[in-house]
């Protein structure tokens, strides 16, 4: 028994330290495995908080952009819609006005007409140019402008060239006669003027 006691007594100090140091060693181990892993769950929830953000931003982008969108087609349609209401008050009268010409042809050639019968016809012409300046005036006042081009150049436009002559004191395509007069409501045309052009003088007869 004693001699038991002895030899368990007489642990050699320098195994106790190299224990102690493997358990270090063990341990330092253990504690670098664990900050290896925590240093990689934080790299992934970095990256997934930064595909989040990514994603989060790219949507915020297309609603902002379809917002924009949206804007630009509302605006779009009430400036439609206030060109259109503008248009309707302007032009809302053109039916009436084509009604109106041919009663104003119709005064212009009983004018005409009287200007030939003689003095005796004198209180009709009177009579019919006060109705016509009536008239003018009430044109007027509805947006309706007249078209007379003698002398001016042709623009197929606004005239509308019933046949062509020769003039050699006029260039081509001048207007040298008026067969109807052409009207504008609103500087939209209505009816173009019907005349006559001149054209270019033929050089044979010219020579």
């Amino acid at each position: 028994m004693g001699t038991q006691g002895h030899q368990s007594s007489n642990i050699d100090p320098q195994d106790m330290e190299q224990e102690a140091t493997d358990v270090n060693t063990d341990a330092g181990k253990v504690n670098a495995q664990s900050s290896e892993g925590d240093a990689a769950e934080d790299e992934m929830s970095h990256d997934e908080l930064l595909l989040t953000l990514q994603d989060a931003r790219a949507k915020a982008d297309e609603h902002w952009n379809q917002l924009l969108r949206a804007r630009a087609e509302l605006e779009n349609y009430k400036r439609r819609a206030e060109r259109e209401l503008e248009n309707a008050h302007r032009y809302g009268l053109e039916k009436v006005a084509k009604e109106l010409l041919p009663i104003k042809d119709s005064m212009e050639l009983g004018l005409a007409a009287a200007e030939g019968v003689g003095d005796d016809s004198q209180k009709v012409k009177e009579g019919i140019e006060l109705t016509l300046k009536m008239f003018d005036s009430l044109m007027n006042k509805i947006g309706i402008t007249e078209i007379n081009p003698v002398g001016e150049k042709f623009n197929p436009e606004f005239h509308q060239a019933m046949t062509m002559q020769e003039a050699p004191d006029r260039e081509p395509n001048t207007v040298l006669t008026v067969y109807q007069k052409g009207y504008l409501l609103n500087d939209r045309l209505i009816r173009p003027a019907m005349v006559v052009v001149s054209a270019a003088a033929n050089k044979n007869d010219s020579n």
